[in-house]
């Protein structure tokens, strides 16, 4: 007795349908290994009333790097660190292309400490530079001189509001 052999239409289909599972798979895990360049922004605004639009630096990875190998910061902008922990947390320039202005901000949004023209640092070993001896929740990194600009002062007070 003979067998016959399959017919290509069930081969065409089994094929197609294949294809068609693999495609769905791969679109689906594409979406959870793809490197979203969605960044948080949130908008401080100072005592003066200028606003400075603030990447933010939350995890691990971005609390090392901040603006290191970048050649400007945007107008109006700058890095928002914000701590995992409030206490004597530092930040450094470590690969900074340009100098910056550093303001330390304690939980209650209050400036308590102020480090004008932070140098950057392409050494092996950078300093660190802390709010020493207050402790802080987050630091604000914006354009040199930035600080003198605008007269910021310790004790002022910060608002913060996420851009949407």
């Amino acid at each position: 007795m003979a067998t016959s052999p399959p017919s290509d239409g069930g081969q065409k289909k089994k094929r197609i349908i294949t294809l068609g599972l693999m495609a769905v798979f791969l679109m689906s895990a594409s979406f959870f290994l793809i490197d979203r360049k969605e960044e948080t922004i949130i908008v401080v605004t100072f005592p003066s009333g200028r606003e400075l639009e603030m990447e933010v630096a939350d995890t691990p990875e971005k609390l090392l790097v901040g603006l290191a190998f970048r050649e400007t910061l945007p107008a109006n902008g700058g890095m928002l660190y914000i701590f995992e922990s409030t206490g004597q947390n530092h930040v450094w320039t470590k690969e900074y292309r340009f100098p910056v202005d550093v303001m330390w901000v304690d939980e209650s949004h209050h400036i308590v400490g102020l480090k004008e023209n932070v140098a950057p640092c392409r050494e092996s070993d950078c300093p660190r530079y802390s709010s020493s001896p207050e402790a802080v929740r987050y630091a604000i990194q914006a354009e040199a001189g930035f600080i003198k600009q605008e007269g910021i002062i310790l004790g002022q007070e910060l608002k913060y509001t996420l851009r949407m």
